[in-house]
């Protein structure tokens, strides 16, 4: 988008996906494990480092090439079904549930009694301050890289039973995960602070919603770092101020988009942007207004 645009991809506002706004610089240090480019990947030390962060065994833990490997080597395994809408990389089949927790698109928060055989957490840790709601027998697919904003380092998880963990262990590509995620992680994971996180992300959620409520936009309820902004033609509107959403009608929401939360600038840059629409749609309305009661009606020969 920013290609078509002729904007430099680095100074686009992308808001179509749901990053953490407030984790720390992933770049710092990253660029501080540049030799282990010159190695191949070792995951044990991030292994061990993510099983002591979520407080799990280990043996129930797989570390994968981010969250869309977790999804696909679950879905070998076992296949899949879904209620639409969901998350389109999840299986369509006749096989056991996969849900989204929070739902993705809607953003909500799945009850006590509803379950899955397959939950997707990717979003649960900012959207509840927890690794994991632990429902006994289901399997957790997740992504660190939205938690710690670094989608292009690719590092994710599946968290089930040790039987069915080496049963997908089997079905990954050798050194899947590239050894500057299993360098990094370790030093990104003690950064890492669950619930002072997810209160910083509901705070700045409140304030991304007055912004757009402010701009007359209708703003549907969520427990996660984004919202649903009912308005049609939103993207194409933010997108030539160098701000990117994200066009619901592939869930099948026509009219629908989902708006991640910012940061603070990001909120900032936003309210900016939506305040030169609006006057722009303003200008549009003042001069498109008929002068005469009569103006667009008149017909040849009338008097």
């Amino acid at each position: 988008m920013a290609n078509a645009l002729g904007f430099d991809p680095d100074s686009f506002l992308d808001l179509s996906q749901s990053l953490n706004p407030v984790a720390p610089d992933p770049i710092p240090i990253i660029a501080r494990h540049m030799s282990a480019l010159r190695r191949y990947p070792d995951t044990q030390r991030a292994h061990a480092a993510l099983s002591e962060s979520m407080e799990v065994d280990p043996a129930r833990l797989l570390l994968t090439n981010g969250g869309a490997e977790a999804i696909a080597l679950v879905a070998a395994e076992m296949g899949g079904s879904v209620t639409e809408p969901e998350f389109g990389l999840y299986p369509r089949g006749d096989g056991p549930l996969w849900r989204s927790n929070p739902h993705n698109p809607s953003g909500l928060l799945a009850g006590p009694g509803q379950v899955a055989s397959v939950w997707d957490e990717a979003f649960y840790p900012l959207a509840t301050g927890r690794w994991t709601r632990g429902d006994e027998g289901a399997i957790v697919v997740g992504s660190l890289t939205k938690l710690l904003a670094c989608p292009g380092l690719r590092a994710g998880y599946v968290l089930a039973d040790p039987e069915f963990v080496d049963r997908c262990r089997l079905l990954q590509p050798t050194w899947a995960v590239n050894s500057l995620a299993t360098s990094a992680l370790p030093e990104m994971l003690a950064a890492v602070n669950l619930q002072t996180w997810s209160a910083a992300v509901a705070t700045l959620r409140e304030e991304l919603v007055g912004v757009l409520v402010s701009h007359n936009l209708v703003v549907r309820p969520s427990d996660a770092n984004w919202v649903l902004v009912e308005r049609r033609g939103l993207r194409e509107q933010l997108a030539p101020h160098g701000i990117l959403v994200r066009d619901c009608s592939s869930f099948g929401l026509r009219g629908v988009t989902r708006i991640a939360v910012p940061s603070c600038a990001g909120i900032e840059a936003l309210d900016e942007a939506l305040s030169l629409i609006d006057s722009r749609e303003n200008i549009h309305l003042r001069t498109a207004r008929p002068t005469s009661p009569y103006a667009g009606t008149e017909r040849k020969g009338a008097p």
